[in-house]
């Protein structure tokens, strides 16, 4: 009798999948919460302008740059900017984010949390340089776990918010409650709450350990990635895996496994890393791009993805992506694969 195979290690951090934040879901449901919070001296405010959080002039000014902006390794950190809570002086929207668990220099733990979605005004008004203002795709793997908790749960929040004005149902606009965590059907009293969408991104390995890899139609000619496409209803992890590979690739994968999953609010995903390989009926040389989403398709060894290193663009340094391929590579995509 053979022996069950042995799992795969799951992934290691990833960027947007830190926190060190207690989301306190019971105070969401005290009608003065805001009040109440408004009243400690220690509750903070994250400020969102365009998808963006503000960030301390410090961080900002000791910034390296380069072509992955902060994300390359020896950049310096990255710091969101929390502010006391005068310092905003109108929001379009405001939701309850939770406590921090960790200490900081500016902040002890325990202190509130609320993101605070700005208008053009007010953000000029609060921060008139724009270089203060973070994209979470550059930032991410520069900011501490408390901050890239923040900074995507913030974001994953005002992008729900943004997507639900209306009541699915009926059309009628809708009523922010429970904090910032539930809205309301001014109609017919339904409650709309926050959904992500799951999708599986898959390191799809050949006999001979080769990398599939493939170019999206909405990219630039040379970005390459792995395969990935949305879970549908009714569903498994596993069998979104064989049929979007199929589809978008035209081959027949097995043995699917979960690797691990991140968050990525751009605007609503959660991905869900899986590894798969290639059918033993399946020849390598069949794949066919579906010519829609998917319009070239490679298979890399270790070598030929160092030697393609300069005609190619990888998955930035935030994205499961990225962790994946280089969990199979054996290290950082900037350095020579191991002998």
């Amino acid at each position: 009798m053979s022996s069950a195979p042995t799992p795969a290690p799951p992934l290691a951090a990833l960027a947007l999948s830190r926190h060190a934040t207690d989301r306190d879901h019971a105070a969401r449901s005290r009608p003065a919460l805001f009040d109440e919070l408004w009243e400690e001296p220690g509750t903070r405010v994250l400020a969102l302008w365009k998808g963006r959080a503000l960030l301390t002039a410090e961080s900002v000014e000791a910034a390296t740059p380069t072509a992955d902006g902060w994300s390359a390794p020896g950049a310096g950190p990255a710091e969101l900017e929390l502010l006391p809570v005068d310092r905003v002086t109108s929001a379009l929207l405001r939701v309850y984010l939770g406590r921090t668990t960790v200490a900081t220099a500016a902040e002890p733990p325990g202190s509130a949390v609320v993101l605070e979605v700005l208008t053009d005004a007010a953000a000029q008004e609060l921060e008139p340089d724009e270089a203060r203002w973070g994209n979470l795709r550059t930032v991410a793997t520069a900011l501490s776990d408390r901050d890239a908790g923040l900074f995507t749960e913030a974001l994953a929040m005002a992008n729900w918010h943004a997507a639900n004005t209306h009541c699915p149902r009926c059309g009628m606009p809708t009523v922010v409650e429970q904090a910032g965590w539930v809205r309301r059907c001014f109609e017919d009293g339904s409650e709309v709450f926050p959904r992500t969408d799951p999708a599986v991104i898959v390191t799809i390995l050949d006999a001979d350990d080769r990398l599939l890899l493939g170019s999206n139609a909405l990219w630039e000619h040379s970005r390459y990635s792995l395969l990935a496409g949305f879970v549908e209803p009714g569903e498994s992890f596993e069998s979104a895996v064989e049929r979007e590979i199929f589809e978008e690739a035209g081959i027949r994968v097995v043995d699917a496994r979960y690797k691990g999953s991140q968050p990525w609010p751009f605007p609503a995903s959660v991905m869900i890393g899986m590894t798969a390989r290639l059918a033993d009926d399946q020849e390598p040389s069949a794949l066919d791009p579906d010519g829609e989403e998917i319009l070239d398709l490679r298979w890399f060894s270790r070598e030929e993805l160092w030697e393609a290193r300069e005609q190619i663009i990888l998955p930035g340094r935030s994205s499961i992506a990225r962790a994946l391929i280089e969990d199979w590579y054996g290290g950082p995509l900037d350095e020579p694969p191991a002998p």
